[in-house]
């Protein structure tokens, strides 16, 4: 996944084809982004912006296929000696024709990739799918909030109670995230505190970079709260 604001691994409006009826039959929510990230990256066309920096669509798209496909140059995104690589393979997907990768990101990832295994592809597939088709949705000026179903706004709050203090290991202030019913999930230990309310997808999206395109409210110390939503230090 890119983190919002960098150029390497972290809307327009896609109206729905046959309203509801083939979402009705995907078994995962992972499954269910997937085609959604794919219908919008192929209506938003190659060179449509994306929150990540220094990419568009054709590069998300790039990205997306190459974590699946490419283990071996995958890694770059977390280990820094694999990056070199990592940015070869992307450059090298990234001059494949735009409908190709649509079609690899649509169809899912070979057998023989992890992500082909159920549990695996919802486990780190369901954020990774939700956050970049926001990434192209949130990055057109005429975006508008996306409506979702109470039971995947409950799976985006069990990845994120498990990823939180991972995605802010790195903040300069103490950070709690919470839901509007209450429940919380502490992402650093610090002082001040801030603390983050919002829909799980919202705060999703503000703690993995998109700050400024999150629709929630922050209470704390003021300059805790500016730096906050300067940090590059949210994600992973």
């Amino acid at each position: 996944m890119c983190r919002a604001g960098t150029g390497r691994p972290a809307g327009v409006h896609c109206p729905d084809r046959e309203p509801g009826r083939r979402l009705a039959v995907m078994s995962t929510h992972a499954k269910r982004e997937r085609l959604l990230l794919a219908d919008l990256l192929e209506a938003s066309g190659p060179d449509a912006p994306t929150l990540c920096e220094g990419w568009n669509t054709r590069d998300l798209a790039a990205h997306v296929v190459v974590r699946e496909r490419r283990p071996d140059a995958a890694g770059g995104t977390l280990i820094k000696q694999l990056a070199p690589r990592l940015d070869r393979v992307m450059a090298e997907f990234a001059e494949k024709p735009y409908e190709e990768l649509i079609q690899l990101i649509r169809t899912g990832p070979p057998r023989f990739s992890p992500f082909s295994l159920k549990q695996i592809d919802e486990a780190a597939n369901t954020v990774e799918f939700y956050v970049h088709t926001e990434d192209v949705r949130r990055a057109q000026p005429d975006w508008t909030p996306r409506e979702l179903d109470p039971v995947f706004q409950d799976a985006l709050w069990s990845r994120l109670e498990r990823t939180a203090r991972l995605v802010g290991r790195g903040v300069p202030t103490g950070l709690v995230l919470r839901r509007p019913d209450g429940q919380t999930a502490v992402a650093h230990r610090g002082t001040p505190v801030v603390t983050v309310t919002g829909e799980p997808s919202e705060l999703l999206m503000f703690t993995y970079g998109r700050q400024n395109t999150a629709d929630v409210e922050l209470d704390g110390d003021k300059d805790a709260i500016a730096k906050l939503h300067e940090t590059k230090q949210l994600g992973i």
